[in-house]
């Protein structure tokens, strides 16, 4: 049993360090002088650590700019999801009204359409209510989702009726339950929705590109795409920019692994 044990965690050990291996790369590359990157002979440690990388996207590029527009917008699309979906999540659990099956079941359709099949829809919506170019176009189609109440439902329907019936007998309403007595119990959901959410936001590409012209606006996935535009490019410094972009989703997870985990372990209790 110790050695079946052995293996498995062997090999865990070993796709870890695959996994790990593109993003080491990254970083040692963000520390090498630009004819250093690609040689003839493939060398992982630079011969001398330089950040001219990271000074030359900060400098040269509006890298500053496009990061604040990312977190702004991620910052809004999770604040808005998390309400959205705790509601939408706690209605279908609980809450008995004509229709909630069906409703449910409608949501759980919109969980299959690839994003892909509604972003000209929504480009075209976007335009005619004239929020090309601004961070409410680059918002309002994510305000609600069905993945956000599905999870939440899920998990409010894990958790015992008692705890509500009770709360309810001594005068509370559905408000005051919900935001007393769920919510507080319902932390590890909301870190895990949350953190989904926020890489999600974060890491959009697409929907950025196509809604964004002005540059001043552009958020940092469509930045670095524009920093590999060049003939030329500059490979410390793009390097430098994707480690500074892959930072905040490590702090995000560093900041809700807590919860994260208890949110993995009481699934896998539950269910």
């Amino acid at each position: 049993m110790q050695v079946k044990r052995l293996i498995i965690y062997l090999v865990l050990f070993c796709l870890a360090i695959l996994m790990l291996m593109p993003f080491a790369w990254m970083v040692l590359s963000s520390l090498k002088e630009e004819d250093e990157v690609f040689t003839y002979e493939m060398t992982w440690l630079p011969s001398k650590i330089t950040f001219s990388g990271y000074y030359r996207a900060l400098t040269e590029q509006p890298f500053l700019r496009y990061g604040l527009n990312s977190l702004f917008v991620a910052g809004i699309i999770t604040c808005a999801q998390l309400i959205t979906g705790v509601l939408a999540g706690y209605a279908f659990a609980r809450l008995q009204f004509p229709g909630r099956n069906v409703i449910f079941l409608g949501y759980l359709v919109a969980m299959m359409i690839p994003s892909q099949a509604t972003i000209i829809p929504a480009y075209i919506l976007i335009r005619k209510m004239g929020l090309i170019d601004t961070y409410a176009g680059l918002t309002l189609p994510f305000l609600a989702g069905p993945f956000a109440a599905f999870m939440m439902r899920q998990f409010f329907l894990s958790m015992p009726v008692s705890l509500e019936e009770a709360a309810i007998i001594d005068g509370c309403s559905r408000m005051q339950v919900l935001s007393r007595i769920v919510l507080p119990l319902s932390k590890p959901a909301l870190a895990s929705l949350g953190l989904f959410t926020f890489m999600g936001a974060w890491n959009d590409f697409m929907w950025p590109l196509i809604i964004i012209n002005r540059d001043i606006m552009r958020t940092l996935q469509v930045g670095l795409s524009l920093m590999r535009a060049d003939l030329y490019p500059d490979w410390p410094m793009m390097m430098a920019a994707s480690v500074m972009a892959t930072a905040p989703i490590i702090v995000a997870f560093l900041l809700a692994q807590k919860q994260f985990i208890q949110s993995m372990i009481f699934t896998g209790v539950k269910y």
